[in-house]
C-alpha cells in the first residue's frame, strides 16, 4: 500500500491511497481518479512530507537530543519499529472505523445534521464532505472529524 499526496485543478489536496505506483498511473491514465471536494479528474500528484530516519550517534541525532524536551509519549517496546507501531495503530483504527460505522457517502454532511437534530437515528456513520461542509458543521457544534480512510476494497 503506497499514499500519494494530490491534487485537483482548482488546488484541492487530498490523499490517494494505491497498490503501487503503477496502479496509481494507471488509474490516473483511465481518469479514475477524481477530487473528493470538486470531483475534478484533472488530478495530479504533489510532494509529500518527507520522513528521515535519524541514526543515533549522527550529528542529526545529536542535535535532537539537544533540543527542547518535548510532551511525554508512551513507551516503545525494545526492539519495536516506531513506524511500525504506528502504521499498526492506524491499521485498527480504520478497521474499527470500517466495521462499525455506516458508510453515507456524499450525503455525509445532510445525515450528521439529522442524527445531530434528532431527525434520523442516532448511529455511527462516516462519508465525504468538502472542507466547507465540515467546517459548518463544525460551526454548528456537531462533533466530526476528518479521518483519511482508503478506498473501499484497497484496505487490507
Amino acid at each position: 500500500m503506497i499514499v500519494f499526496d494530490l491534487s485537483c485543478r482548482s488546488g484541492h489536496r487530498f490523499e490517494g491511497w494505491f497498490a503501487s505506483a503503477d496502479d496509481f498511473a494507471s488509474q490516473q491514465e483511465r481518469n479514475l481518479l477524481t477530487c473528493p471536494s470538486c470531483n475534478s479528474a484533472q488530478v495530479r500528484r504533489v510532494p509529500s512530507a518527507t520522513r528521515i530516519n535519524v541514526i543515533a550517534g549522527t550529528p542529526a541525532a545529536e542535535s535532537r537530543e539537544s533540543a527542547p524536551a518535548q510532551p511525554q509519549q508512551a513507551p516503545v517496546p525494545a526492539g519495536a519499529d516506531p513506524l511500525a507501531l504506528a502504521q499498526k495503530l492506524y491499521s485498527r483504527m480504520v478497521d474499527e472505523i470500517l466495521t462499525k460505522t455506516e458508510d453515507v457517502g456524499r450525503e455525509f454532511p445532510s445525515e450528521a445534521r439529522k442524527i445531530h437534530y434528532e431527525e434520523a437515528p442516532k448511529r455511527a456513520i462516516r462519508g465525504v464532505a468538502t472542507q466547507e461542509e465540515h467546517d459548518s458543521l463544525v460551526e454548528e457544534g456537531i462533533p466530526v472529524a476528518r479521518v483519511p480512510v482508503p478506498p473501499s476494497g484497497s484496505w487490507h
